[in-house]
């Protein structure tokens, strides 16, 4: 199985992205990864949150999901300990699955397009995170999730 993390919008915080590389250099060791980064809509600032959301919305829509999962981190989403979360993806390996894809869409969220197609939601916690940080806490909880599956010892409880 593959593993994709689907992000709108590039990183611009220096100390982000090296500790995002960190973490996925340690997850490829456990599992194909790949961040694939949606661009930022172009002159959002002329355009209402509700226009930002379908543009982006038909970016991510555009990929292809044949034979995948997708699954939005979301703030009304479903929350996990990290160890129910290593089990979710436990679950998902042996089912057979080509690929797992997990989006995290732009600043206002998802349009309602995404959601409709979207196989489930996922919180990272009921506080809010810059976009750029949730993909470090993301990336270092799919890391986390591996070291529990194989039982190392990265995860205390």
């Amino acid at each position: 199985m593959k593993l994709t993390l689907l992000v709108v919008g590039k990183t611009d915080k220096t100390f982000i992205k090296e500790a995002t590389e960190e973490y996925i250099k340690r997850l490829r060791h456990y599992i194909p990864f790949e961040m694939e980064v949606i661009p930022d809509v172009k002159k959002a600032g002329n355009l209402t949150f509700e226009q930002q959301k379908v543009k982006e919305g038909e970016r991510i829509l555009s990929k292809d999901f044949s034979g995948k999962e997708m699954h939005l981190f979301d703030e009304k989403g479903k929350m996990f300990s990290s160890k129910e979360f290593s089990q979710f993806l436990e679950k998902k390996m042996l089912s057979g699955l080509k690929e797992l894809v997990f989006v995290i869409g732009g600043p206002y969220g998802f349009s309602d397009e995404v959601y409709k197609k979207a196989d489930s939601k996922i919180s990272l916690s009921r506080m809010t995170f810059s976009h750029q940080m949730a993909r470090l806490l993301c990336v270092e909880q799919f890391y986390r999730a591996f070291t529990i599956i194989k039982g190392e010892p990265y995860h205390h409880d």
